[in-house]
């Protein structure tokens, strides 16, 4: 990738953080059509995307993801988060199953299979995927104290 390519993608980031996403997917936009498919860019525009809790739009771009790297975790992860945020919590679950091995290396796949779990009231599951994400990084279950997704775990005691 050249150099300005380079550039675009580094301010497309940084408005992102700056809490301009229109202005960062413009930034995408002046990439030539042939660099709009390469796996960084597109999930550049999904990080802009769902930065901006844009998930109807950024769900075809997750998806797409998944079909250019289907190897990589990142795009089912995105995916899913998409589908649950757009109340389809069963086929975030489902997505996640049928992603690849590399998913159950990420604690971010058991925290967020528990987050769809409870929201389809299967509290058991949940916990145990929880147990899985805390046991992988640490730092989720302080996290998870905030979560509206396991407000429905508290009163167990699972997450507080």
């Amino acid at each position: 990738m050249q150099t300005n390519h380079k550039r675009l993608l580094v301010a497309a980031q940084g408005y992102s953080e700056l809490g301009l996403p229109d202005l960062g997917l413009a930034e995408l936009n002046l990439l030539p059509g042939e660099l709009q498919r390469d796996p960084v860019v597109v999930e550049t525009r999904l990080s802009v995307l769902m930065g901006a809790r844009r998930y109807k739009e950024a769900l075809p771009i997750a998806q797409e993801l998944c079909r250019l790297v289907p190897e990589k975790s990142t795009g089912f992860i995105h995916t899913a988060f998409c589908m649950h945020e757009l109340g389809d919590s069963q086929s975030a679950r489902d997505i996640l199953a049928g992603g690849p091995n590399s998913l159950k290396s990420d604690a971010t796949y058991y925290y967020n299979l528990a987050c769809y779990e409870t929201a389809l009231g299967n509290f058991d599951e949940a916990r145990a995927n929880l147990d899985v994400s805390f046991a992988m990084d640490k730092k989720l279950r302080d996290y998870a104290m905030n979560d509206p997704d396991l407000e429905a775990l508290r009163p167990c005691g699972v997450v507080c």
